[in-house]
């Protein structure tokens, strides 16, 4: 998808929330001057940056990086068939291939996602909540407090997503992953931008 549309939809997100720059920068532990820049870019922030932002206006992540702002279904069971995914594109992930997994479920306290690591990853995420990985195939170097760890084909990792963390794969192959990662701040509540989106839209 086009990068500024992300930057579209936060700002767009933002104001009809009725919330400052300001609030979001006390809510991410990000600078003012830094939200205001991720909203004129052209670029879209780090994933781990987009869940911060995400969380600070109380919608899915998959919300920010959607082309049209169409909300996710109100719905109790999600089923996204074989190469229905929504991809989420970022300049600083470049290379490295997020899919989600699960993006038609609105207030959800878990984000899944298909994920192929890039052979060169540099950038080190550090985000409120937990994540569990899954290794599918290939093999996924994983750094966790600057200490690495081999995942192979079948091995699993969950851990404390606060903690600066990246990966890349090594060998022939990009390693194929399932990554879930949750959420404290999501409520269970009917998010009231999420509401106020899907009330245009009908």
């Amino acid at each position: 998808m086009d990068e500024k549309q992300i930057a579209k939809n936060i700002k767009k997100i933002r104001l009809e929330s009725n919330m400052t720059q300001e609030r979001i920068a006390e809510l991410t532990g990000l600078t003012k001057g830094y939200i205001s820049k991720i909203e004129k870019s052209d670029k879209a922030p780090p994933l781990s940056t987009l869940s911060k932002i995400a969380g600070a206006l109380d919608v899915d992540i998959t919300i920010l990086a959607a082309e049209d702002l169409e909300t996710p279904e109100d719905i109790s069971l999600c089923i996204v068939r074989k190469g229905e995914g929504k991809k989420i594109s970022s300049a600083t992930l470049e290379g490295y291939h997020y899919e989600a997994l699960a993006y038609k479920k609105s207030g959800k306290n878990m984000e899944p996602f298909f994920l192929m690591p890039a052979f060169d990853e540099k950038a080190i995420f550090s985000h409120e909540g937990e994540e569990f990985m899954y290794t599918l195939e290939g093999v996924h170097e994983f750094v966790y407090d600057n200490r690495k760890y081999i995942l192979n084909e079948g091995d699993s990792i969950y851990f404390d997503s606060g903690i600066p963390h990246t990966g890349r794969s090594i060998g022939k192959q990009r390693a194929k992953i399932l990554a879930v990662m949750y959420s404290y701040k999501r409520n269970s509540e009917i998010d009231s931008i999420e509401s106020r989106i899907r009330r245009r839209s009908d």
